[in-house]
């Protein structure tokens, strides 16, 4: 992306809130809502990227499993991979459990919004299915019956197991057969990416659109009556992007995090603005290979892989959510249960993706597990799709720089 570019989005960004504000939901012409537009030319703009997001996924990770499966080394690279996704995730956490700790932002949340929703009600049915029964389904849908079906679901997980098999054995058979599909796959890929690069041309445009929409539907005045919890989400999401990420970039692969941060801006701007990091996969795979510098078998094994596995801004939300409940119930928490609530959530970050409303039912599974009241969801929705955008871009930033962590370890040079 461009300097002039990233200035239209930036803009992008900057009108949608303030026309989003003016316009709200019921503002139109012609019997047509403003709010109805945005929310078509934003659904038409996430459609063009999600397009492209089953093909792509699938060919840059057997592309990249059949490199990787070809060296003697892939069980030691495959253990650095996940090494590194369950290292960051366990730091972010960390960083929420110490801020819900020290800044309590549920004894200072308005109590008369915490009351039954019919979507929170629908979302307890869920979760109260029990432990076992979300883990089992994160085991059903990493192997599914039917992987056609799976890759039309968009059900990820299943789409990147099948993948890593198909790649690696790629090897194990004869080599013209192998080379025609590495070939085709290559192809793939490439047609993918060209594909992107035309629906990036309308980003400043599909931007406008998503921002304007969630403005107008939730307001600025959702946030300021749970803004203790919205705003120790954005301290915690801050300091693991802008903190604990840096550090690591410097001390452990010898980069400069700067220069990662703005090299990572068109990922994270994409990622802002659709709060999806598989539809956000294509931008990050180009910035992470032409800006930054990651070989190609590199990216394009660990990024598919991060963005359903690696959601370390998505797990410090969890966190702080679940401190936040117990926190406006008055119930005080046993250093216990304050292990149990930290291992779930690490857990289960990894299956994230995989689970229907995502974060919202990992916090829910984990207040039913530990015997808290469920209701006091409605103080998530609240501002879920605000914070959604920002954990979004953190999920983002956090798999590029595991894979800058992990091409460092691999002796790769890069371009920052």
């Amino acid at each position: 992306m461009q300097n002039n570019t990233l200035i239209k989005v930036l803009t992008a960004i900057a009108l949608a809130i303030a026309v989003g504000t003016v316009t709200g939901t019921e503002t139109g012409f012609a019997g047509i809502t403003y709010y109805q537009l945005y929310q078509l030319f934003g659904q038409l703009f996430l459609n063009a990227l999600s397009l492209v997001v089953v093909p792509l996924v699938a060919a840059s990770i057997i592309i990249g499993a059949a490199k990787i499966g070809g060296e003697q080394s892939a069980g030691r690279l495959g253990l650095k991979v996940f090494g590194y996704f369950f290292g960051t995730s366990f730091l972010a956490i960390l960083v929420g459990w110490l801020l819900a700790n020290f800044i309590q932002p549920g004894d200072y949340a308005a109590k008369n919004i915490l009351l039954p929703d019919t979507s929170a009600l629908d979302l307890a049915a869920q979760a109260n299915e029990g432990t076992f029964v979300k883990i089992e389904q994160i085991f059903l849908k990493i192997i599914p019956s039917n992987i056609l079906m799976a890759a039309s679901q968009g059900q990820m997980l299943g789409l990147i197991f099948f993948s890593l098999l198909f790649g690696f054995f790629l090897n194990k058979i004869d080599k013209e057969s192998s080379g025609v599909l590495l070939q085709f796959w290559k192809g793939i890929f490439q047609v993918m990416m060209r594909m992107t690069q035309l629906v990036m041309k309308f980003l400043p445009l599909g931007v406008f659109a998503l921002v304007a929409k969630v403005i107008a539907s939730t307001g600025l005045e959702s946030v300021l009556s749970v803004s203790y919890f919205f705003f120790t989400v954005l301290l915690g999401l801050a300091i693991y992007m802008l903190l604990v990420l840096p550090l690591l970039l410097k001390f452990i692969a010898h980069v400069r995090p700067y220069a990662h941060l703005k090299a990572m801006i068109p990922a994270l701007v994409t990622a802002f603005s659709t709060t999806s990091s598989a539809a956000t996969l294509p931008v990050t795979l180009e910035c992470m290979e032409k800006r930054v510098g990651v070989s190609n078998r590199l990216a394009s094994f660990m990024l598919p892989l991060g963005a359903s596995v690696n959601l370390a801004g998505s797990s410090l939300q969890v966190i702080i959510a679940v401190f936040t409940v117990a926190q406006i119930y008055g119930m005080e928490l046993s250093l216990a249960t304050q292990f149990t609530v930290f291992l779930m959530t690490l857990l289960l970050s990894f299956g994230m993706a995989g689970i229907p409303s995502a974060s919202l039912i990992s916090i829910m599974l984990i207040l039913s597990t530990i015997g808290f009241p469920v209701d006091a969801i409605g103080l998530i929705l609240a501002v879920e799709r605000i914070l959604d955008m920002f954990r979004t871009a953190v999920n983002v930033f956090s798999t590029s720089c595991c894979t800058v962590l992990v091409a460092r370890s691999e002796n790769e040079v890069l371009n920052i």
